[in-house]
């Protein structure tokens, strides 16, 4: 059955997946950004997100709900509790960010979430109507989203206590 899933699957999500690799890889080396850039990213995946929940269910209320949930508190937890790994850039309006691991980590997870939650809608499609499902995959969507977001928050206030001339939080 792996065998059959794996050869079902379209070219374009193999090249998804190497796209995401590539980032992710790319993510985890010390680099020069601007803050628009830092958005991209997030945004990204909070749209791919998005749109895979709307494409999968019918996004109610208490998927909203769920999603919005998950997102809330991973985006404080982040922000709360995450490193910000920045730095003064050499641009006026740039940051110097120290790599991670973590956006390959959320990106995959992201990816895996997506791709599992397809094939078991292929295989179980009725799945898609129970709301216990939808609403912890939505959830899980949000948790992803949320973290991804609030390190973007985390770095933008660092960016911003460095144009202000205050020492940015590590």
């Amino acid at each position: 059955m792996l065998i059959q899933i794996l050869t079902h699957t379209p070219l374009y999500v193999w090249a998804i997946l190497a796209f995401l690799l590539w980032r992710g890889v790319a993510e985890m080396r010390d680099r020069e950004l601007t803050l628009r850039r830092m958005l991209i990213l997030p945004l990204v995946m909070l749209g791919l997100s998005l749109n895979d929940m709307a494409l999968k269910f019918d996004l109610g209320a208490p998927l909203i709900a769920a999603w919005s949930a998950g997102c809330a508190v991973a985006m404080l937890l982040a922000w709360r509790f995450g490193r910000t790994r920045i730095a003064a850039g050499t641009a006026p309006a740039s940051v110097l960010v120290r790599g991670s691991v973590m956006p390959l980590i959320l990106m995959l997870a992201i990816f895996l979430t997506k791709y599992i939650t397809s094939i078991v809608l292929v295989i179980q499609p009725q799945l898609a109507h129970q709301l216990a499902v939808a609403a912890t995959i939505c959830l899980v969507f949000g948790v992803f989203n949320g973290v991804l977001l609030g390190r973007l928050a985390r770095m933008a206030g660092a960016v911003g206590q460095q144009r202000a001339g205050l020492p940015a939080a590590v």
